[in-house]
């Protein structure tokens, strides 16, 4: 074959791979491709928070970036998006649809479809590279980007972001190759971007490629090789310029605020050995109904478990080892760190890593497990296809069973309509708002986001808010605002300025509905109505209480 043959054949290959994922992606997906803005994860208070968050990110970080971090919640608390997952690598990829449609919904479902077609095609890319085999690497793709793990994870955009995590990998393949420090700024680069993009996952390519760098050094003999090292010291300096601009918000937070996680923290969220047989696949439901109780779901499937072990044990006999050893041992640390402090290597890690004071999750390293067997099994595949009579449709069964056997139900709700009483106060002039009920007890804390999606119709400070740090100026004052309008309520509200008042008579039973409509009455003087529904009700705060 020429070389513009071979050219026209890994284009025409690559076409039809990019095809394949966005297909694949839409039909794992649906309704969302066919429905971007009427659908979405609404059920839950993680749900709405990344939309809200998204959403905010999309539309401040083009107009006004110095003051991204300055979310409108919490209102008058400031840098209040490093109160949780910044999300500015998924908001950067919404900005286009969020400023075409101004759709909330539609922006952050743009997000997640392209982080299901971004993650088939990473992982294509790096298996591709090792096995020189299109349709293994394609295989390995729908492993990795639509294994059931992520579709628990809808609620949470910045778990979705993983396509990082495979171009980390390809990128350390290429230092190892042939080390040079071009190669190590681009390997930085991806480092950073998905850094951006999840904070956990920030972490686990640190320790992906320390744990490369140790393997490729020992394999190919690279201690002494002074372009590797110039390589691997080039992409921690790149890595650390570009991620330290949107980190030093949080380090100033914590060190303000003294926060973080504590080891004891993250006992309750570590993995058992069930998790890695729980899934919510059509084809792995059954086993739910027989297993202990488990705390999350990390099962990878069948297939890919199969072929991952096939791959590493393949893997073990060429290049001496290193590609075994690199993914096999990967598995194998990560799924230790699920198991969280009580297994050991967490603790200990926790100990000389500052940056696990940031974590409280891990059993999320069980991604990294779905990902090692989801490079091992396509090496598994590349082994049985070259050595199969008929290729094509070995691949053909293999690609049809991989893919039936991941097809998860989706739990996305129809959003509802725009409330009027939001369309009004959009036209009003701009001022902070408090949303009643005030939402006073830990556990409802969550029902705040309801509010805070709503806001991205008119985006004016909220007194209200939500996120994995609640501020200790809103939790001084939830009780002095859970009655507004009252004395001290109105006080403390007039001291701050707060503009507007939202009520939602159907959040509220019908005998504390007689409470506040007396109390409206009792304090009329200093609210001025300006719009009332049969459920809800707008008022400006026009004076206190002497």
């Amino acid at each position: 074959m020429s070389d513009g043959s071979a050219r026209r054949s890994f284009r025409g290959e690559h076409a039809v791979v990019i095809a394949a994922a966005i297909l694949l992606t839409a039909i794992f997906t649906y309704p969302i491709a066919v429905e971007p803005g009427r659908v979405g994860r609404i059920d839950n208070g993680d749900g709405q928070l990344s939309i809200w968050n998204v959403a905010w990110v999309a539309r401040t970080l083009p107009v006004d970036p110095l003051h991204v971090f300055d979310a409108n919640i919490f209102y008058p608390q400031r840098g209040t998006l490093v109160y949780s997952e910044s999300n500015l690598g998924a908001g950067a990829l919404a900005i286009p649809v969020y400023w075409a449609t101004r759709n909330p919904y539609a922006a952050h479902n743009s997000v997640v479809l392209l982080a299901f077609t971004l993650g088939f095609l990473s992982t294509y890319l790096l298996v591709r590279h090792l096995t020189a085999d299109w349709r293994a690497a394609a295989i390995a793709g729908v492993w990795f980007a639509f294994s059931p793990i992520m579709f628990t994870r809808l609620a949470h955009i910045q778990l979705l972001m993983t396509a990082g995590l495979p171009l980390t990998m390809l990128a350390m393949h290429r230092v190892a190759e042939r080390p040079g420090a071009l190669r190590g700024a681009v390997l930085g680069v991806a480092m950073a971007g998905q850094a951006l993009c999840c904070g956990y996952y920030g972490v686990f390519t640190i320790l992906m490629v320390g744990f490369a760098i140790v393997v490729f050094a020992a394999t190919r003999r690279l201690w002494t090789n002074g372009s590797y090292w110039i390589a691997v010291a080039t992409a921690g300096c790149v890595s650390v310029a570009l991620v330290a601009p949107a980190f030093a918000p949080y380090a100033v937070f914590q060190q303000t605020t003294g926060f973080h996680r504590t080891v004891g923290q993250a006992v309750r969220f570590s993995a058992n050995w069930s998790a890695y047989l729980a899934s919510p696949a059509f084809a792995h439901a059954w086993l739910l109904r027989h297993l202990p109780r488990w705390n999350d779901v990390l099962f990878p499937g069948v297939l890919v478990t199969v072929f991952g072990v096939a791959g590493a044990i393949v893997g073990s006999r060429e290049r001496k080892g290193e590609l075994s050893l690199l993914y096999g041992g990967m598995a194998i640390l990560a799924g230790w760190l699920s198991f969280g402090p009580s297994a050991g290597l967490y603790s200990l890690l926790y100990r000389a890593m500052p940056l696990f004071a940031w974590l409280r999750v891990p059993s999320r390293f069980g991604l990294l497990v779905v990902f090692a067997l989801s490079v091992l099994g396509g090496i598994g595949v590349s082994v049985l296809l070259r050595r199969t009579s008929r290729p094509a449709l070995a691949f053909a069964v293999l690609a049809s069973c991989a893919c039936a056997e991941l097809l998860t139900p989706l739990n996305m709700r129809e959003v509802p309509k725009t409330e009027p009483v939001y369309t009004t106060l959009e036209a009003l002039p701009p001022g902070p708002v408090i949303e009643m009920p005030y939402f006073y007890l830990e556990f409802m804390f969550p029902r705040h986001t309801y509010y805070m999606l709503q806001s991205t119709t008119h985006w004016m400070p909220l007194v209200n808010g939500y996120s994995d740090f609640m501020p200790p100026d809103f939790l001084a004052n939830v009780m002095t605002l859970a009655p507004f309008p009252s004395r001290d309520s109105l006080k403390l509200l007039g001291s701050r300025h707060v503009r507007y008042a939202v009520f939602h008579k159907y959040w509220y039973n019908d005998s504390n509905w007689h409470d506040v409509t007396a109390r409206l009455k009792e304090f009329e003087a200093y609210l001025r109505p300006l719009y009332a529904d049969e459920g809800t009700r707008l008022y400006e705060i026009v004076g206190t209480p002497p």
